[in-house]
């Protein structure tokens, strides 16, 4: 053991359960933390301003606990080889960790890295190995319920890793301020860091959990973990998650709350499955995954994919859904799967776009969960929802927002609406829209399309993209 390493820290802003700082401390004397902003994951709107003010605000909260252990965050900006080499070139270090990622650009850019320098990449980003749960004959699963079976199967579970009491400092080195960004805030209830995605996995283990099965997919109540964030900049280790569910599990069996912690292991393993995928399907970030699916003649209505942008289509659970997203960075995961819906299916625009401004403004945007479940939706991908599933935003409120409580928090115009009418505000007279204090056209729109013809409209779309294809 001799030296510096560096700790390339991308995916992985936490101190416990992290393999690559671990790697990095077992292999060398000192260790210098560094974290590198890339350009191109940020000019190419992968990295939108939500999801960039949470990751710059979670690195400044990563720095105080290195500081906490006498070294701090190195800060820099550029091409990764490039900034890299020169921090070999003056500081000595003999060794470059960091935690493995599956994503074609990630891919690439490790690759041109461990061609000219010591790279040296470790597990943590999944549980297993994105490319080891395979079928008997070696090929990659495309279905999730049988490649949950093997996962299940091939699971070996270590407990996770502690946080180091010390990080040995490395060589001093000048790094960049981290930026703030004082005009956007972080929305509700996402403070940023580590410590903040432990609390929140703790809080749910010991109580939330027990209801998820019931509560999950519910608009109108905190039945989720909220933890998607937290996980996607790995400031909580898939290891970490899915050693407190299991757990969580053995102590529900044969309770009244048997379910729930088994439901959200479920969710886990639904990410590790879109991570595979793209790790043996990488063109699915450019297509659909069914070439049957590859031409349909989408509408790609300019006036109606605003609309949908700005949460003001006229039909409230979608509109509350997309105006959450634009004021919090987040949206509950019923929702993402309704207002998908609407745009592909009501409105007939492709679902690359809408995959696209997720993307861009989504705090937990993960291009693995983003595109399978824009796909899924869509009934495009490798184990989608069939393409004649229309989610109806009628049905869909009454049943995960009975009271309406989720759209009257988001769309204000609505917030006088009995529960009678607030999933169909359309329905009331001219002298309840009076009385409800919401008068179609002026406070709130009326609908952008007829459900039902939308629908037929799509059925028609998608038949003739699939006989195009033949």
């Amino acid at each position: 053991m001799t030296g510096t390493a560096i700790w390339w820290i991308r995916r992985d802003l936490r101190l416990a359960d992290n393999q690559a700082l671990t790697s990095a401390l077992q292999a060398a004397e000192r260790v210098l933390p560094v974290f590198i902003l890339d350009p191109v994951l940020v000019n190419a709107n992968n990295l939108g301003t939500h999801r960039l003010a949470f990751l710059l605000a979670s690195l400044r909260a990563l720095d105080r606990e290195l500081q906490a252990r006498a070294t701090r965050l190195i800060f820099l900006r550029g091409d990764p080889l490039q900034v890299l080499a020169g921090l070999v070139q003056t500081t000595g270090a003999k060794m470059v960790f960091a935690e493995s990622d599956v994503s074609p650009y990630a891919r690439r850019r490790d690759a041109r890295v461990a061609a000219a320098l010591p790279l040296t990449l470790t597990p943590g980003l999944t549980c297993l190995p994105p490319g080891s749960v395979r079928k008997a004959d070696g090929t990659p699963y495309t279905v999730f319920t049988p490649f949950s079976r093997a996962w299940r199967a091939g699971l070996r579970l270590e407990a996770p890793l502690p946080a180091p009491a010390a990080i040995p400092m490395g060589a001093e080195v000048d790094g960049e301020a981290i930026p703030l960004q004082p005009e956007y805030s972080l929305g509700d209830g996402f403070p940023a860091g580590e410590a903040e995605g432990r609390s929140r996995l703790e809080c749910f283990i010991d109580g939330g959990v027990d209801h998820y099965s019931v509560r999950r997919d519910r608009m109108d109540l905190d039945g989720t973990s909220s933890l998607s964030p937290y996980l996607h900049f790995g400031m909580v280790s898939m290891r970490q998650a899915v050693w407190v569910a299991q757990q969580a599990v053995r102590r529900q069996a044969g309770s009244p709350a048997e379910g729930g912690a088994e439901a959200w292991l479920n969710e886990l393993i639904w990410r590790e499955f879109y991570l595979s995928i793209l790790h043996h399907f990488p063109a699915v970030i450019r297509g659909a995954f069914k070439p049957a699916l590859r031409r349909i003649p989408w509408r790609n209505d300019r006036r109606e994919w605003e609309a949908w942008q700005a949460g003001q289509t006229g039909f409230p659970v979608v509109d509350a859904g997309m105006r959450q997203l634009a004021q919090t960075g987040w949206m509950h995961n019923r929702a993402r799967m309704i207002t998908a819906s609407f745009l592909v299916k009501d409105l007939l625009i492709d679902w690359r776009r809408g995959e696209r401004w997720f993307m861009q403004n989504l705090l937990d945007g993960d291009l693995a969960a983003n595109n399978g479940g824009w796909q899924w939706t869509a009934g495009t991908g490798t184990d989608a929802a069939p393409y004649f599933r229309v989610f109806n935003p009628v049905l869909q409120g009454r049943k995960f927002d009975p009271r309406g409580d989720y759209v009257r928090r988001w769309v204000p115009a609505l917030a006088q609406v009995p529960e009678s009418f607030i999933h169909e505000p359309w329905r009331m007279s001219p002298a309840q829209q009076e009385q409800f204090g919401c008068i179609l056209g002026k406070d709130y729109p009326a609908p952008l399309v007829d459900h039902r013809a939308a629908r037929q409209r799509t059925l028609l779309a998608y038949q003739a993209g699939r006989g195009a294809a033949g």
